[in-house]
């Protein structure tokens, strides 16, 4: 199974392509614009084990289609498991089959209609080998012991619900570190909903109207004329002109405004492990011995150590351990957090160990010893 998304060009995630491969039936490429949903091709494989690559990206715009697995299988994250330096598919497919897979399409509109030949044998390539690679790569994981975690992550996956909306989506813009004045938040936030009013309504990628980075800005020149913003250094974009009027009032709008978005938003996670010294030096201490301590055990495994447990997990947990350290309490920690069994099983007794005993903080300014001259 596979999933072509036309980011980038229109609004949204939605898939515009949908490949399936199954032995037996051969290769299927839907176009799942003219439907409301494809819940009869999900009908169809019920209790089938579907293969992806990259499964978190294509399930999302499956399931506004109405599709969802009973099984999974993700190569890439079983490429991830068992330790393969690169992962994405066509480095899986060459080390493991020897084929090399073309990618020259894979930055494409794919809501162009009518979608281009080439296009579409790029799009059967992307699924024409999935079957023999699951099978090549639950091998190497069987003879590695992992096949078992894998599936966990899989199911882990499959089973989990659709993400939370962000709050305050507007704040994502890179370059909004640099306002320092509530009116210029204001004026993103106006100036953000209005452009993905506009896009949604335009089905275009909001970016492809003016970037990000022209919100911000806008928000710092705060121009007041149409004239002007078309002279602000960093404000551009297909509609930055055409649209100019429709930004202008934004900004005046937000000029006007009695209530400012706050600076910053409460978030209850821990700050930055750089200032945990200053803060909470226990803290400090517990993350100091617990990180060399996993990095360790994630070697032994033979895999990168944010594939045993997840660095924000074991940040939070250090930052606020349970209130009794035990055995029991920081596996309970750990599960709460979504630790997969897997992972909980490896790291929940190195966890509890360094917490209970941590080593002592390295002094500020400390350097090593000088080799004695001569």
């Amino acid at each position: 199974m596979d999933a072509e998304r036309a980011s980038g060009f229109r609004y949204g995630q939605r898939a515009f392509l949908v490949q399936i491969r199954r032995e037996g039936a051969g290769t299927w490429l839907i176009d799942p614009e003219p439907f409301d949903d494809l819940r009869i091709i999900d009908d169809a494989l019920e209790g089938v084990e579907w293969i992806l690559h990259a499964a978190s990206q294509d399930l999302p715009c499956l399931s506004e289609l109405g599709m969802w697995p009973d099984k999974l299988f993700d190569t890439e994250l079983a490429g991830r498991r068992a330790g393969l330096p690169r992962v994405g598919l066509a480095a899986v497919i060459e080390s493991q089959l020897g084929f090399t897979l073309a990618k020259e399409h894979s930055a494409a509109d794919w809501s162009t209609r009518p979608l281009p030949e080439p296009w579409l044998r790029y799009a059967a390539l992307d699924v024409e080998v999935l079957a023999e690679l699951r099978g090549q790569l639950a091998a190497l994981l069987e003879a590695d012991g992992k096949l078992e975690l894998a599936e966990q992550e899989f199911e882990y996956i499959r089973s989990s619900p659709p993400a939370e909306p962000r709050v305050d989506p507007w704040r994502r813009p890179s370059g909004l570190h640099q306002l320092r004045d509530r009116r210029q938040l204001a004026v993103v936030r106006e100036l953000w909903r209005e452009r993905e009013d506009l896009a949604q309504r335009r089905d275009v990628a909001p970016g492809r109207l003016i970037p990000d980075s022209a919100l911000v800005a806008a928000a710092k020149a705060m121009p007041g004329t149409v004239p002007q913003p078309l002279a602000t250094k960093g404000v551009h974009g297909r509609a930055a002109a055409k649209e100019a009027p429709r930004w202008l009032r934004c900004i005046a709008e937000a000029r006007k405004l009695t209530e400012l978005p706050p600076l910053h938003v409460s978030s209850n996670a821990p700050p930055p492990p750089r200032i945990w010294a200053e803060k909470d030096p226990e803290a400090a201490a517990r993350l100091h011995t617990v990180r060399p301590r996993v990095a360790q055990r994630a070697e032994a495994l033979g895999m990168p150590v944010e594939n045993l447990l997840t660095p924000d997990f074991l940040r939070r947990i250090a930052w606020r351990p349970p209130a009794e350290i035990t055995l029991d309490s920081v596996t309970e920690a750990l599960v709460d957090l979504g630790a997969r069994p897997w992972q909980v099983e490896h790291v929940a007794a190195i966890i509890t160990v360094a917490f209970l005993d941590p080593d002592p903080l390295p002094q500020k300014g400390a350097r090593a010893e000088e080799a004695p001259a001569g």
